[in-house]
């Protein structure tokens, strides 16, 4: 065997001895630079995010000595515990006692801050958070310039969370988050949140502030009684904003044993319980049946991050042995991992010793590939390309529903950011198994819970129109019965809603303003009645969908008119009587024309126009011998004695009945003379007239009932009344006789039922109402309301001239026919006239003109010779 041969196969073998004499830490005496330093940490190794970050941050040091062989690199590693004072302690004894150049740790911001002025240590050296999600106060960039954090800024996960909010369209939410270490850090995402749900028109019914396990001694009654209070409250979507995953098991254990786990309720968890749904055991996740949340998106394909699990889940596994069969590593370690590597890689762009200021600036210049995802940092917080999986918990793990991301909202996955896919609802991407099962609906996001109380819903007992609510006492009952039509159609539209809502009616005897200012000042929790729809009540209070419509409507009494048209001519229009003249003239001489050869009678000119008059009136002498023409004079008979029918019944209403017509045109009129008007004193419709009309207070007269109008005419105590639309009906329908409607209908709202603003009944009740208008129950309820009001309405009597389109059919017929006759009449006369001169003109030419006239006329003298003899 040659050498050179036994050179190539000794090589790949040399090789591999040497890669793992590297990977071993036998090429450290090649490297030229070792970096020297210390790396604190400041964990809770009680949690189960302090364990995953504890494996993780070793885990970083061990693969950078063996990628650099810093052997002088050290982890320092402090237990925080659970509470701030012991992540003070933590942390100072890192800086002081162990000279630690950077620390990575659980603390928030707000601790920082505050340990920096009892310890000013800690303003010169870099600290890394670990917390999530990042939140900057406005002061940190001046007071803490060397605090970095490692996670998505808070206002990802807000802005999350307010799409599937507004998604489902849930109008109201429940807050919960855990008050860490005594500090009220995270109270500010309250108000964060709140802001950012106005623009799904949602809003923060209540929100509620756990204390964290640490510090109260008897955790689980204490969670027990919040979850009790929260069960009370009608709202059921509840959002865990901030919370330990110890606090997140424990409340959900609680939760379940307290059935609010099921049919109504809606619970969502975010990253920081997401996240970590991997590294719990089954009976946590029996617990969260139902409940969706989102969780941080990265490569779990990617072969780095598998070797790292493998490693991850070994290490872990030997550590924590009670918990090696949930050792997956969630971002949190990934996170932490990335950070040793982000201060070991600043530290050894230095070169000796090296100052905070540029520790820390080589930190935030750190641009690398890093398990959790690129490590860059922006205003001292982590930047990467934020994507999370909306995730839902059902049977022994979970589902991914979607991939969120805030550029591109809901999609299918993350490759499908764009055309069809982006922005697509969840519904399009399976269904999502909410607590209590898979319903048809998503949940409504409320409830009439056990403890709630029926609704006190307030109704206007002071109402003119007793029609639409009535207020009595039943004296044998010994109780306050409500009744009318307005009470008839919201008792329907309760019985469209999908579930119980309990109520009472409360009669309220205040004005309708009042009654509305109740609602706002929750005195009431509604109000039902003939309450009008007005831009200036949304300011306080939110209205239904109308269930009818309304506008402003001016009554007054009418005045009898004798009508003026007393020319019978202005009883049919100018084309009328054009036509109809046209049309006798032509069906006159069109019978005379025909009749004129045989019929004796229809000699002269004369004769002609007389047989057109005498035949209005049917006297007509003349007799027709001619059926051509009794085919053209026959529907032309009956045209005459439909038009002499109607001309005669409206001549005799035009002449004889009197006009009803307004006493008073406009209101620009009652403006102008001052006349007093009315309208119920308890209605909009006083400041109404006021401010937008412009009437005098003083011409405002104020009538509490219907029955008071009449005598109010009668005795020029009002000139006017001023009505909604459908009370005017009412009135109108009722007194049927001696008032009308005058001038223009102002257009309004119409009538609704109040609720408090963002109330979300609101939404439910207007859903209903719609139902119940478009099944017709609205209809039949309308139908009851007229069928009070007298019989014998008044009747407008059109005395306008009559045209032509009530005879059109008529004068077609007749003239058609009269058509076809003429042109057989011509025909007629043109053979009788043209065709018989022209044979005689050609019998003469041929001399067979003469020879026939001269045997003719033999024959006729041989008749007469015999005629003679024979005598």
């Amino acid at each position: 065997m040659s050498p050179l041969l036994v050179f190539f196969l000794v090589l790949p073998l040399l090789l591999e001895s040497k890669a793992k004499a590297i990977e071993a830490g036998d090429n450290c005496s090649l490297i030229t630079h070792q970096i020297t330093g210390k790396i604190g940490g400041a964990i809770n190794y009680s949690s189960r995010l302090g364990k995953e970050q504890k494996v993780a941050m070793e885990m970083a040091v061990e693969d950078y000595f063996r990628s650099s062989c810093s052997k002088q690199l050290t982890l320092q590693l402090e237990d925080s515990g659970g509470d701030s004072s012991t992540v003070a302690s933590a942390t100072t004894e890192l800086i002081s006692s162990k000279q630690v150049q950077s620390i990575i740790g659980a603390m928030t911001a707000q601790e920082t801050g505050l340990f920096s002025e009892v310890d000013m240590n800690m303003k010169n050296i870099p600290i890394i958070s670990l917390t999530s999600p990042a939140i900057t106060p406005p002061s940190m960039p001046h007071q803490l310039p060397y605090f970095l954090q490692m996670s998505n800024h808070i206002t990802l996960h807000m802005q999350c969370i307010v799409d599937i909010v507004g998604h489902f369209k849930w109008r109201k939410v429940t807050a919960l988050y855990e008050h860490k270490n005594g500090f009220s850090a995270y109270s500010g995402i309250i108000t964060l949140l709140s802001d950012k749900l106005k623009v799904v028109n949602s809003e923060i019914s209540y929100h509620s502030d756990l204390s964290s396990l640490s510090s109260i001694s008897n955790p689980e009654i204490t969670i027990e009684q919040e979850l009790i209070k929260l069960r009370s409250k009608s709202n059921r979507v509840f959002i865990v904003l901030v919370s330990s995953l110890e606090l997140a098991i424990l409340l959900f254990e609680k939760a379940n044993q307290m059935r609010m786990m099921e049919k109504d309720y809606v619970w969502i968890v975010t990253d920081e319980i997401a996240s970590l749904l991997d590294s719990v055991d089954s009976s946590v996740v029996n617990n969260m049946q139902g409940v969706i949340g989102f969780k941080t998106n990265f490569a779990r394909t990617r072969d780095t991050f598998k070797r790292f699990k493998s490693r991850f889940r070994n290490k872990y596994g030997s550590k924590y042995p009670e918990e090696e069969e949930y050792s997956n590593p969630s971002i949190f370690a990934l996170r932490a991992y990335d950070a040793t590597w982000a201060i070991a890689r600043a530290m050894e762009k230095s070169q000796g010793k090296i100052t905070s200021k540029e520790l820390s600036g080589n930190i935030l210049s750190s641009n690398f590939e890093g398990l959790s995802g690129t490590v860059r940092f922006e205003n001292n917080v982590l930047w990467q390309s934020p994507s999370f999986q909306i995730i839902n918990v059902v049977g022994n793990s979970y589902r991914v529903m979607a991939v969120w991301s805030p550029k591109f909202g809901f999609s299918q996955s993350e490759e499908k950011y764009n055309g069809a896919t982006a922005n697509s609802s969840l519904k399009s991407l399976g269904p999502v198994y909410w607590p209590g099962g898979m319903p048809s609906t998503d949940p409504r996001g409320w409830a009439i819970s056990d403890a709630d109380i029926p609704l006190k819903i307030g109704v206007p007992a002071m109402g003119a129109f007793k029609q639409f609510v009535r207020v009595t006492f039943d004296q044998t009952q010994n109780a306050t019965c409500v009744t009318g039509f307005t009470i008839n159609v919201f008792e329907a539209v309760v019985k469209r809603l999908p579930y119980n809502l309990p109520y009472v009616l409360v009669p309220f005897y205040g004005t309708y303003d009042e009654m509305v200012e109740q609602v706002y000042r929750n005195g009431l929790d509604a109000a039902v009645g003939d309450t009008e729809i007005m831009a200036d009540r949304f300011q306080y209070v939110d209205f239904s969908q109308p269930y009818v419509d309304s506008g402003l409507v001016m009554v007054v009494t009418q005045k009898s008119e004798t009508s003026q048209t007393t020319w019978m001519l202005k009883t049919f229009t100018k084309k009328l009587w054009l036509l109809m003249i046209a049309m006798h003239v032509f069906i006159g001489l069109l019978v005379w024309l025909i009749e004129r050869g045989n019929n004796t009678e229809f000699d002269g000119i004369g004769t002609m126009l007389w047989f057109s008059v005498t035949i209005i009136f049917y006297a007509h002498r003349q007799p027709l011998t001619s059926n051509l023409s009794r085919l053209v004079l026959t529907p032309w008979l009956f045209v005459i004695l439909i038009v002499v029918a109607s001309f005669t019944a409206s001549l005799s209403s035009a002449m004889t009945v009197s006009r009803l017509e307004p006493s008073v045109l406009d209101i620009e009129t009652l403006q102008r003379t001052n006349a007093p008007v009315g309208c119920n004193g308890n209605s909009f419709i006083v400041r109404y007239l006021i401010n937008v009309l412009l009437f005098k207070p003083e011409n405002i007269k104020k009538i509490d009932s219907i029955h008071d109008y009449p005598e109010a005419f009668e005795t020029g105590y009002v000139k006017a009344a001023f009505f909604v639309e459908p009370h005017a009906k009412v009135f109108l329908g009722k007194y049927c006789r001696g008032y009308t409607k005058a001038g223009p209908t102002l257009k309004l709202g119409g009538f609704g039922f109040v609720f408090p603003k963002g109330s979300p009944l609101a939404f439910d009740i207007s859903e209903a109402t719609l139902k119940v208008i478009e099944s017709g129950e609205l209809r039949q309820f309308e139908e009851l309301l007229s069928s009070s009001n007298c019989t014998s309405q008044r009747t407008a009597i059109d005395t306008s001239s009559l045209g032509l389109e009530p005879f059109a059919g008529l004068f077609i017929l007749s003239g058609t026919i009269a058509a076809f006759g003429s042109l057989v009449a011509i025909f007629r006369l043109g053979r009788n006239v043209h065709i018989l001169s022209y044979i005689q003109t050609e019998l003469t030419r041929r001399r067979i003109w003469r020879w026939a006239s001269f045997q003719l006329s033999r024959k006729c003298s041989t008749k007469e010779t015999s005629s003679t003899q024979a005598c």
